[in-house]
């Protein structure tokens, strides 16, 4: 059958997890929770990093960088999942499914690449003190983010346009929370060899080179901490790069898990919890792991968090003052 054969359909169904009406409530209340979690977590941190000028250094710099992509991330899927349980529709149309899967593959490409730029900015601390500063210098830090911001745009389009020229001839329910590359791909009607292949090609490409940059760069680290002669010194080094070590294990070993249990089990819904910790849970907790193991984000927490208490104060009393003059 031809491509022009088919009726091009205007809307899309997302079923979520579960369609019993009694656990509506449940799963709003714990999806806002998490999303609310995430984006003050995440926002606070990137006002921590400006606000303190002892942190306007390139792993700060990163993190905060970091923390508005995960910001992004959640951003792009939560609101329209809470928004068609309190609507009690599932309801997305075309034009906004495509542009959800869009940003969704953006940002996580990105949090992909920006997890290799940190770890080799800690290559470089690590491995090269001496000439941290002049390796790691404003210009490439900023054009490391912007190459990263432009390889994961391009990749996104690709995959967006190549999802374009597919043709769905039914009402199509999406056995998900919200528009995800292969599930749109599994539900065409049309050939999507193509599609697979350029999946596989960009995987192992934009995915699995990023992945190996940093398997390669802690393989440096390790050796260079290895080779200091005090245990302190060993700790310190190690210390610098734990947090971020221990936010790269959990966003691989959960993505891979996603598609690797997606793949055993062929259950759609099974994939679609499991992509609630790689989507939702991931985000949230990077502000959590990067300030409970890092005292300088800590301290400058406090501060941030002393000054925004001072300030309620003093305007208050501006405020009553100003009261207290006017006729």
């Amino acid at each position: 059958m031809h491509a022009g054969n088919y009726t091009r359909i205007s809307e899309f169904l997302l079923l979520g997890f579960s369609e019993d009406p009694e656990l509506q409530p449940l799963i709003f209340g714990l999806f806002l929770s998490m999303y609310l979690i995430t984006v003050f977590g995440n926002l606070l941190l990137i006002l921590a990093v400006s606000a303190n000028s002892h942190l306007h250094t390139p792993m700060y710099f990163f993190l905060a960088n970091l923390s508005f992509v995960d910001i992004c991330v959640t951003s792009t899927i939560i609101p329209k999942m809470l928004w068609n349980i309190q609507t009690q529709s599932k309801v997305i149309t075309y034009e906004d499914c495509l542009s959800q899967m869009y940003f969704f593959i953006l940002f996580t490409v990105l949090d992909n690449f920006l997890l290799a730029v940190m770890a080799y900015d800690r290559f470089v601390a690590i491995c090269h003190p001496l000439n941290y500063m002049a390796i790691m210098n404003p210009w490439l830090c900023g054009l490391l983010v912007l190459v990263s911001w432009i390889m994961s745009v391009l990749h996104s389009l690709l995959h967006t346009s190549m999802v374009l020229r597919l043709s769905f001839c039914t009402v199509i329910k999406i056995p998900h929370f919200f528009c995800e590359l292969n599930q749109m791909i599994q539900l065409a009607c049309s050939d999507t060899f193509l599609n697979n292949m350029v999946i596989y090609f960009a995987a192992t490409l934009l995915v699995g080179g990023p992945f190996l940059g940093i398997l390669y760069s802690y393989s440096k680290i390790v050796s260079s901490i290895l080779g200091i002669s005090s245990a302190q010194g060993k700790y310190k080094a190690f210390s610098t790069c734990a947090s971020h070590l221990s936010v790269v294990f959990l966003f691989y070993c959960t993505g891979l898990g996603v598609y690797l249990s997606s793949a055993a089990t062929q259950s759609s819904h099974a994939s679609a919890v499991a992509s609630v910790m790689y989507t939702v849970v991931m985000p949230m907790l990077n502000p959590f792991i990067y300030s409970l193991r890092n005292k300088d984000i800590q301290r400058a927490l406090m501060r941030f968090s002393g000054r925004a208490a001072l300030k309620g104060p003093i305007v208050l009393g501006l405020k009553m003052c100003t009261g207290l003059q006017s006729p």
